[in-house]
């Protein structure tokens, strides 16, 4: 945790307050992962809002106390939409936290041919699980500004429907493993980036994607997990 991320809620009635005591999960990190001692001074911010820093004012076994100011914005967001096809739950909350890590501004998670049904269903890509790994993405990376995330569960309305229309004035460019063109280098303008499940999108659905405006590219003849393309991908063509 590099930064102590703050919720609106957390002040409660008085949005002006400068001081907080906290007693959750955070508090602990403070103590027990931190080492934190009184009058020590760590990095705050709310989420969804600035940053700043915190002085420690009590601390005792069950709860820490601070005094706080935010001056100071979060760090860009990267002109990035990324459409994932979902992943297999297990490796979801840890693919999400990374692409939240990374700056992403918008994700969307798309079904696919290659997407089990059952994904969906299950409770580690809950709306709830996936909040919460995105909070640890912002706190990892001394950010607070949540990315949006939503939820395509049929690819053909979505790419024939809604996709032309997000790729108004951005590049969309589609991972592909088996394509023939070269990843573009850094990308300067606003972005749309697809990435499949693993084994990649199948012809039908690259073909859907390329008519809706998506140029393919590879990376090379390795086929990459999900997990690796996403962090590669997003670093190589944006940081």
């Amino acid at each position: 945790m590099n930064l102590l991320l703050l919720q609106p809620e957390d002040v409660g009635c008085n949005p002006t307050s400068h001081n907080i005591t906290l007693t959750d999960h955070r508090a602990a990190h403070v103590r027990n992962v931190l080492r934190a001692k009184l009058s020590d001074t760590l990095k705050v911010g709310m989420l969804n809002g600035l940053t700043g820093s915190a002085t420690i004012t009590a601390i005792s076994n069950d709860s820490v106390s601070f005094e706080f100011e935010l001056l100071n914005p979060p760090p860009a967001k990267l002109a990035l939409t990324l459409i994932l096809a979902l992943p297999r739950p297990k490796m979801a909350r840890r693919i999400i936290r990374a692409a939240t890590e990374l700056g992403a501004a918008e994700i969307i998670l798309l079904n696919s041919y290659r997407v089990d049904k059952s994904y969906w269903q299950s409770p580690l890509v809950s709306e709830e699980t996936l909040h919460k790994a995105m909070l640890e993405g912002l706190e990892q990376a001394g950010d607070t500004m949540l990315p949006t995330l939503r939820r395509a569960e049929r690819f053909k309305p979505f790419v024939e429907d809604e996709l032309p229309s997000l790729l108004e004035n951005k590049i969309g460019l589609l991972a592909h493993p088996y394509s023939e063109q070269s990843p573009p280098q850094k990308v300067q303008q606003d972005c749309v980036l697809a990435i499949g499940p693993e084994g990649g999108f199948i012809p039908y659905e690259c073909e859907k994607l390329v008519d809706a405006g998506l140029q393919s590219f590879s990376l090379g003849s390795r086929i990459l997990k999900t997990e690796t393309a996403v962090s590669t991908l997003i670093g190589r063509l944006f940081l």
